[in-house]
């Protein structure tokens, strides 16, 4: 039963009760795993340019940066905490021992000396302890030296987000996550004019935090990159929220009575992402940068990916002028099907001919476009790439989890374990349709693509539900290129022992 109560928080929230009867019935419901055709790899589903294509994509998109009515953003993903890079030291901070015992712990330790926060690490344990980190070691202060670099009172490093961690350290300068990804848009996002656009979405207790570290930090990083920075923030909008709920599918309620709602998870970013005003954006997580010594690697590919996607939308504009205008004949139209199925992957068992045929690929070319890079499987958890069946029938390239994947069926289970790739989490965007309007991208969204977790709330057991991804069923319905880059554009920090690797020094 919906009280007065609940009708007045769903209006702060802009939700309707029709938006939260569809969550509940979703918990009872479930959503159904998606239908596999294959796994995508090199040759069925990911392309791997050659040298010669490679220099073609890549002059591509210097002409297209070269334009000055094209308008580029860097969009990321920066909200999340740092907690759980710091777990292992947690649990170093509850055990019942003082020196360090794991191996996880002695490599911290061991390469402490070696982090790129070590000197404001140890002025704060000189300002809290009254001496420096060699002198708290040398006297078994383990502990409290850990202490310093995660609590309130010290560095706060197990509360901050990753985007505000020191990752790097240069001659002269000490840069966070979010520095970096202003120095790469530098070298790849820049536009006509010079100016490169960075989004970055950020949790509202933190916004102030990053606002002041860009202020700091613009002029400088301007000066190095020989660019000017246009650095915008956005939060999760309150209405992409969800309900918990209990294990009969009946709303969640706080001690007080009042219905408990979560954050969507990341898919809630296809509202901040389709806000953007822009040709073309670029995606990226906030963890996933290098220092200047490494980042030839990764803005190559960045430009390889997005000249890809200028010249299939180049294409894909071209074709749908061509049916607009109605002049066209059948052999085109078959042209433009062997487009969409040899470049795009989009693939129909259906024939199709005439105005048919033509409405159609009106259908499936006029929808956003975006070009992921994929990496090598090394064995990381999360999403690879795929080739699935649409609610629609037709076949595409999409990027599942592990959780749409039914692994009771030993088909599926073994399309998933013989996967060649993963996803690195490395995309380019066109959002504009070919009269220069933006798409309304949640449109595009599969809404049975979401899944239900199990979390808890004040002892209580809860049911919670995840919107579809943002680069899962947020975009499904786009057309998408999977690209294979090197694995060296692949660097996440998922703990902080990760800062040690070759990579990240």
């Amino acid at each position: 039963m919906i009280t007065e109560k609940d009708r007045a928080l769903l209006a702060a929230k802009g939700i309707s009760e029709g938006q939260l009867r569809e969550q509940l019935a979703q918990f009872a419901s479930g959503f159904p795993y998606l239908h596999l055709h294959s796994a995508a790899s090199v040759g069925n589903g990911i392309l791997s340019p050659t040298e010669q294509e490679q220099q073609a994509y890549l002059q591509a998109w210097d002409g297209y940066t070269a334009q000055a009515a094209h308008r580029i953003v860097k969009f990321v993903p920066a909200s999340g905490a740092a907690s759980r890079m710091f777990k292992d030291l947690f649990a170093f901070l509850d055990a019942d021992y003082d020196t360090p015992q794991t191996d996880f712990e002695k490599l911290f330790f061991e390469r402490l000396g070696d982090a790129p926060y070590y000197d404001a690490l140890d002025d704060a344990c000189h300002v809290f302890h009254g001496k420096g980190i060699a002198s708290l070691i040398d006297e078994g202060g383990y502990k409290a030296v850990v202490s310093t670099l995660l609590s309130e009172e010290g560095l706060d490093y197990g509360h901050l987000p990753k985007g505000l961690l020191q990752f790097h350290k240069y001659a002269d300068e000490v840069r966070t996550p979010a520095e970096e990804h202003l120095a790469e848009g530098a070298l790849y996002a820049k536009g006509a004019d010079g100016t490169v656009n960075v989004h970055f979405t950020v949790s509202p207790e933190h916004r102030q935090l990053f606002e002041e570290l860009v202020s700091a930090r613009r002029e400088e990083l301007e000066a190095q990159f020989g660019a000017r920075f246009e650095v915008s923030f956005s939060e999760q909008k309150p209405s992409t929220d969800t309900v918990a709920a209990n294990a009969d599918n009946t709303p969640f309620r706080n001690a007080d009575g009042s219905l408990l709602f979560r954050p969507g998870g990341h898919g809630a970013l296809i509202e901040n992402l389709g806000d953007i005003k822009a040709d073309v954006i670029f995606i990226k997580n906030i963890d996933n940068v290098v220092p200047d010594r490494l980042k030839d690697v990764t803005v190559h590919n960045k430009k390889l990916i997005a000249g890809i996607l200028v010249s299939l939308q180049r294409q894909a504009f071209s074709y749908l002028e061509l049916i607009e205008s109605g002049r066209y004949t059948e052999n085109e139209l078959q042209e433009m099907l062997r487009f969409l199925e040899e470049k795009l992957c989009c693939r129909t068992d259906e024939p199709l001919e005439g105005e048919a045929l033509a409405l159609y690929l009106r259908k499936k070319l006029n929808r956003p476009m975006r070009v992921c890079g994929m990496v090598r499987n090394v064995g990381e958890p999360g999403g690879g790439p795929f080739l699935a069946y649409n609610p629609d029938g037709t076949v595409s390239p999409q990027i599942l989890e592990s959780s749409q994947i039914d692994m009771a069926d030993p088909e599926k289970r073994a399309m998933f374990e013989q996967g060649t790739h993963f996803n690195p989490v490395d995309i380019v965007c066109a959002v504009r349709n070919f009269k220069g309007d933006a798409f309304h991208l949640p449109d595009f969204v599969d809404r049975q693509t979401g899944f239900i977790s199990h979390k808890s709330k004040d002892g209580k057991e809860l049911k919670a539900l995840e919107l579809p991804g943002l680069w899962n069923g947020a975009m499904s319905n786009w057309n998408t290129v999977f690209v294979e880059v090197p694995l060296l554009t692949f660097n996440p920090v998922k703990t902080v022992n990760d800062l040690f690797r070759p990579e990240h020094q």
